[in-house]
């Protein structure tokens, strides 16, 4: 995949730590960006879909019964912790 160069303005505390944790990775600063904007890209997704979601069950809600099953199976299966 072709790659762009973008600027990025960052203080030196945040260079600093970048640097410490792509040393210890053994990686470097822009692996670590690319890593973080594919997360921040990720996270975003998710939302947008539990977002979704929830609106697809305020329009249509789950059926009692249904929900009733769930909580008891789930109550009969899990570990006992």
């Amino acid at each position: 995949m072709a790659r762009r160069e973008v600027l990025v303005q960052l203080d030196d505390e945040l260079i600093e730590r970048l640097a410490a944790i792509a040393a210890a990775e053994g990686t470097n600063r822009s692996a670590l960006l690319r890593r973080g904007a594919r997360a921040v890209i990720e996270a975003t997704d998710l939302a947008a879909a539990d977002a979704e979601l929830a609106a697809a069950y305020r329009r249509q809600p789950q059926d009692p019964a249904f929900v009733e099953a769930a909580a008891r199976l789930a109550a009969e299966t899990a570990p006992p912790w």
